[in-house]
């Protein structure tokens, strides 16, 4: 359940960062590719916190921890990384 909701707010976080592009770049597309792009780096990041948190505060084993660290990673970074490709492709 709590990778389910890590998913969730990765993606709604990526929301922000496509509403903040849009808002900033006037509608351009590319302005909004740039976003997702940005949006990449900061969730490897949220990713990599929320891993430690599970390892060192929860006491899970890293081995453990690794897979869902890369399924809580790939996929809003997959999505963002395809509205990306998508958009700067306009």
């Amino acid at each position: 359940m709590h990778t389910i909701r890590v998913i969730a707010a990765g993606l709604l976080l990526l929301g922000v960062f496509l509403a903040f592009g849009r808002w900033i770049g006037g509608g351009d597309s590319s302005a909004v590719a740039r976003a997702a792009s940005y949006f990449i780096p900061i969730w490897l990041i949220a990713a990599g916190v929320n891993l430690w948190i599970g390892v060192a505060r929860a006491g899970y084993p890293l081995v453990d921890e690794v897979p869902f660290f890369l399924v809580v990673f790939a996929v809003p970074a997959g999505a963002a990384g395809l509205l990306w490709w998508r958009l700067s492709r306009r």
